[in-house]
């Protein structure tokens, strides 16, 4: 999996990103302007709240049942995760990290089982659902949580004796469950957590909707302010602050001139001119679904170059979405963007000028998720994958260019959740 690093915002930048949670906040709060008076387009939008149906008890169920075939599928018996987003996804508990062991056991049979530091227990026991189990094996600071963990999969019949480690699971506690299984192979549970995650329902596509839905609002509202010696940070108050009126949290990486070639952002403080390029990448998210969206435009009229770049992009990502087939390849988008953008003179192989990065990612939980559109990956593209489409164009010292909308695979192949742009001077 691409770990989900944050793109970089700089220092100009929100501390509020794409992916941040909660999903929803109050709107309308001033004290949330950034220093910058919010302009009446933005005061006037309304919350998108109505409607909204979180995943279900019997859904969650469901992704543990599945976790549980897959589980015997890999000749798995149990697998450990931390209180972070897996967790979240199977039972919609979450819980921080600290040096302390704390996390969850998925059996390959049998009920799910908590492990927790004892003197933490009657905050466990609160923010465990009680559909979901109530067994939490605690240990005191001189004894091992490693073996609590161990002692869970050993408990519920270990045919296999295998334990499934999820990947963002830290190197301490996946050693520590190693040395404390003896007889026991520690393996990796991507197939399991992944093989869930990757295929989203009819209910999270609903939610990713909603989150696309709101952060093309807040562009829409945002992208009207847009002026000349306007500055970097107060173009993404504006952007922030529109969904806070819509009641989302959510914000986005703005670059500006040629800052819009470095793909995730610079430090340096940048001021939009008449001419600039202007690059915005961000989102929000919906019970905890993301979106992911970036669109880039020309304050005042664009130069020829500007534009015949633009139209390639735009054609780099068409080609990427005609050939997210069902059946085909995650490698084979890439190919199909890369060779749009290859085919019109630009380098190979990530080299600059050029596409530096792949096509695109998969995106649900997090923003950044199994699978990606990357040279290498023979995943068959199903019905329930969810990516980002985005080919970015970059030409150092001048601009880059970055259309991205998020698709879904449906049961008749694939659909954007938003409108692309349609030309570099109508962004929506």
């Amino acid at each position: 999996m691409q770990h989900n690093r944050r793109k970089f915002l700089g220092a100009a930048a929100l501390a509020s990103s794409a992916f941040a949670l909660p999903s929803k906040l109050f709107a309308g709060d001033k004290k949330y302007n950034e220093g910058f008076d919010i302009p009446s387009v933005i005061e006037q939008l309304k919350p998108m709240t109505d409607g909204i149906v979180p995943i279900t008890v019997e859904e969650r169920k469901q992704r543990i049942a599945k976790a549980q075939q897959l589980m015997q599928l890999n000749k798995i018996d149990g697998i450990f995760m931390e209180g972070s987003t897996s967790s979240y996804y199977y039972t919609g508990m979450r819980w921080g990290q600290s040096e302390r062991t704390f996390g969850m056991v998925i059996p390959a049979k049998g009920a799910i089982a908590y492990v927790c530091p004892k003197f933490e227990e009657d905050r466990a026991r609160e923010l465990i659902p009680t559909e979901f189990g109530d067994e939490v094996r605690c240990w005191e600071e001189h004894e091992s949580p490693y073996a609590a963990i161990v002692g869970i999969i050993k408990d519920r019949g270990a045919t296999y004796k295998r334990i499934g480690i999820e990947e963002r699971v830290r190197f301490f506690i996946a050693d520590g469950v190693r040395k404390a299984a003896a007889g026991f192979e520690v393996v990796d549970a991507t197939p399991i957590t992944a093989g869930c995650r990757m295929i989203k329902s009819k209910a999270e596509l609903a939610l990713m909707q909603r989150a696309n839905d709101v952060t093309i609002e807040a562009y829409k509202a945002a992208f009207a302010t847009i002026r000349p010696n306007m500055s970097q940070s107060e173009f993404s108050s504006n952007i922030s602050n529109a969904f806070r009126k819509l009641g989302f949290s959510g914000g986005a990486m703005v670059l500006v001139g040629k800052y819009s070639a470095m793909p995730h952002g610079s430090i340096t403080p940048q001021t939009i001119r008449e001419g600039d390029i202007v690059m915005v990448d961000g989102g929000t998210s919906c019970e905890g679904y993301a979106s992911d969206i970036t669109r880039t435009i020309v304050v005042g009229k664009p130069s020829q170059k500007q534009t015949d770049v633009w139209n390639l992009e735009k054609q780099a990502q068409d080609a990427a979405f005609a050939a997210a087939k069902i059946g085909a390849t995650c490698e084979s988008v890439d190919a199909a963007a890369r060779s749009v953008i290859e085919n019109a003179g630009f380098m190979k192989n990530y080299k600059l000028p050029g596409l530096p990065h792949r096509t695109g990612h998969g995106i649900g939980l997090e923003g950044h998720e199994w699978t990606n559109f990357v040279k290498g990956n023979m995943t068959k593209i199903a019905p329930g994958m969810c990516f980002s489409d985005e080919p970015t164009i970059s030409i150092p010292g001048e601009f880059g260019i970055r259309l991205e909308d998020c698709l879904y695979i449906g049961e008749d192949g694939p659909h954007f959740f938003t409108k692309q742009s349609e030309s570099i001077e109508k962004p929506f």
